[in-house]
């Protein structure tokens, strides 16, 4: 029997991945065939996520994970991340075992939406965002979730005027095979030489060319470090630096917690401060937060410390 929803006023997903591409467009599809609506789309990271005002009466939201403040009359959350929060008015749908695009589709599916294209292109998300490494299609899936990395949530959404199943066997994957078979393995073995401690628990993983998240996977994988969780840096077209973790026994996610980030127990981020303008700036104040003790930290004060990331929203 399908689901009984609350008309949103906005919808609301994560901005750094393909299950966050794939299940905000797939629920501002729902809502339009539902309501004769479109809502707005809004993709946030977690630090700005997590500071942005819950005006809205109605709203729904996927891929971020459940808090108690999202426990609010007509509001419905649809994820599968870790969530201690027990919701009491609001609609939660949450599975770890599935993600977001693929809780998201089955709510459309139970409303008449659905193709041959889409079960593709959900499911080589489910197979990328959840690292299914024995399924056949990791590989290919992963070029499909790698798209997002490198030409960002937006300017997909933009290429594709919001048609996601266009990706399915679009040129631009050509892009990410070449990548993936020429860049790797050079970006491994690089990779491999240049790892600088953070703390004794979290190593840096320099990275100039590659997958960023499957060369660090193959890292832990091959334990070629002594470190439980490692972290890549990356710098967005707005200068904001986000900070990566992976670790392989549930380290990483108390990690980013550590710098208001979130996401899987292994797979997780965090948007760092407005006063780390610079990669070494942002080891530095990982070094700070990780390691309070540390007294080589060149922040000067408080404010520029903790200052916090306002990301527009689209």
């Amino acid at each position: 029997m399908p689901e009984i929803l609350p008309r949103p006023d906005v919808i609301i997903t994560h901005e750094s991945d393909l299950d966050g591409l794939v299940a905000g467009v797939l629920l501002q599809r729902l809502a339009r065939k539902l309501f004769n609506f479109n809502p707005p789309l809004e993709a946030y990271h977690y630090n700005a996520w997590r500071q942005r005002e819950l005006r809205e009466k109605a709203a729904w939201i996927t891929d971020l994970t459940f808090e108690t403040r999202l426990d609010k009359p007509n509001w419905l959350v649809i994820d599968h991340h870790v969530t201690e929060a027990v919701p009491k008015i609001s609609q939660l749908i949450h599975d770890l075992n599935k993600s977001a695009g693929l809780l998201c589709y089955e709510l459309c599916r139970q409303h008449g939406i659905s193709s041959p294209a889409l079960d593709r292109l959900v499911h080589l998300n489910n197979v990328a965002d959840l690292f299914l490494e024995d399924d056949p299609d990791f590989v290919i899936a992963s070029d499909y979730a790698n798209l997002v990395k490198i030409y960002q949530f937006w300017n997909l959404h933009a290429l594709l005027e919001g048609q996601i199943e266009n990706l399915i066997e679009h040129p631009l994957l050509e892009v990410m095979e070449v990548k993936r078979r020429i860049e790797d393995p050079l970006g491994f073995a690089w990779s491999k030489v240049n790892i600088t401690e953070i703390s004794p628990m979290v190593g840096f993983v320099d990275t100039v060319i590659g997958n960023n998240n499957l060369i660090v996977h193959q890292l832990l994988e091959k334990k070629a470090t002594a470190y439980p969780v490692l972290v890549t840096l990356f710098r967005r077209s707005n200068n904001v630096i986000i900070a990566s973790f992976r670790s392989r026994n549930g380290e990483a996610l108390k990690i980013a917690e550590k710098l208001q980030g979130g996401g899987h127990a292994n797979a997780c981020g965090a948007t760092l401060p407005r006063s780390a303008k610079t990669i070494p700036d942002a080891i530095n104040y990982l070094r700070q937060v990780l390691n309070p003790a540390a007294k080589d930290v060149p922040f000067n004060n408080l404010e520029n410390l903790f200052s916090a990331i306002d990301l527009p929203a689209r």
